[in-house]
């Protein structure tokens, strides 16, 4: 199973790429020290230019690879959304009871994020403070229906999708599944934020964890014990 999983490749829509960053050493490295730039500084102060001076190369061989710094955001963050539904269905497939199966689901979306050895090019800790703080900036642009309609958020909807279902197999007469899964998926990344930055709007600290307060919140709206 480990040799299977150190071969796993994560796809990603290949209209976020010009070229396979996977194709190329050039290609990893640009993924590697995008994330560890875009997590130092901010996707707003972010520029190929900069990056260009880090790993060394002409900012004009980036540009071979994506268009620019938004189609690179939505390529990282699609990245993230398919290790994490990967992760899901690795850590659930044997999981055969309903209830079980949505407890791991909600822990696994909603916990701090921890390396994977599997992707030695990808630092997936920071990749999720990224999604943390970026996520929402590659989506709420003029382009989002247009992006939509490509596919650019295909993977991300198929996750909550997964969650949907996990959430109908506990209880199929609950009505909101999929409004639960994507509050599930986007109110863990913002608790995630305001515990990080406005630690007094939130009662999720170095003692109640995120994931406490959504299985809580989960299993409430299910009426069900957790």
């Amino acid at each position: 199973m480990e040799d299977l999983l150190k071969n796993l490749r994560i796809n990603v829509n290949d209209k976020t790429y010009l070229k396979d960053p996977e194709s190329s050493v050039l290609g990893k490295s640009i993924i590697t020290n995008s994330i560890d730039l875009i997590n130092e500084i901010g996707f707003e102060a972010f520029t190929f230019k900069k990056l260009g001076i880090v790993i060394k190369s002409n900012e004009s061989s980036i540009y071979r690879y994506f268009e620019n710094k938004h189609k690179l955001l939505l390529y990282l963050t699609s990245w993230y959304w398919a290790w994490l539904e990967y992760q899901m269905v690795i850590k659930t497939f044997s999981i055969s009871n309903p209830k079980k199966k949505l407890e791991e689901i909600i822990l696994l979306v909603t916990k701090s994020i921890e390396t994977d050895s599997n992707f030695s090019h990808i630092n997936e800790v920071k990749l999720s403070k990224i999604v943390i703080n970026e996520y929402s900036k590659s989506f709420l642009t003029k382009e989002v229906d247009t992006e939509n309609k490509e596919g650019y958020f295909s993977i991300y909807k198929r996750l909550i999708l997964r969650i949907k279902e996990a959430i109908a197999a506990v209880d199929p007469s609950y009505k909101y599944p999929i409004s639960l899964a994507g509050t599930l998926v986007e109110g863990s990344l913002h608790q995630h934020f305001l515990k990080e930055h406005f630690p007094n709007i939130t009662d999720c600290n170095e003692s109640i964890t995120p994931s406490e307060f959504y299985k809580n919140l989960v299993f409430k709206s299910l009426n069900i014990v957790s």
